[in-house]
């Protein structure tokens, strides 16, 4: 896994068990899924409309935000970057299409 998204899984951890008032992560941690959720809703909200923009820029700096909130509902969830590395590794070289079909969803 990239050593970034190594250091920041091994810090998102640390997080559960800090005190909220300790770090942003620790607060949203605090806040639970709900909250993690909003975050994440509204970053992704962001990234699309940078993009609409067409600000290379802030779609750099809107897609960091959105990725770091999901690694923070993965870690939530028990999961890590290195899950969805796994994930879209097993689907490389497979077809979008043939991968949708092997879920059985549309």
């Amino acid at each position: 896994m990239n050593d970034t998204l190594a250091q920041l899984t091994k810090v998102l951890e640390e997080r559960k068990t800090a005190a909220p008032e300790s770090s942003y992560v620790a607060k949203l941690y605090s806040k639970g899924l709900d909250a993690i959720l909003k975050k994440i809703g509204e970053e992704a909200t962001e990234t699309v409309m940078a993009a609409k923009d067409g600000d290379r820029a802030k779609i750099v700096h809107e897609t960091a935000d959105l990725w770091f909130h999901c690694m923070v509902l993965l870690a939530h969830q028990g999961l890590s970057a290195e899950d969805v590395l796994q994930e879209l590794e097993r689907r490389f070289g497979l077809s979008g299409l043939e991968e949708k079909a092997g879920r059985g969803t549309s």
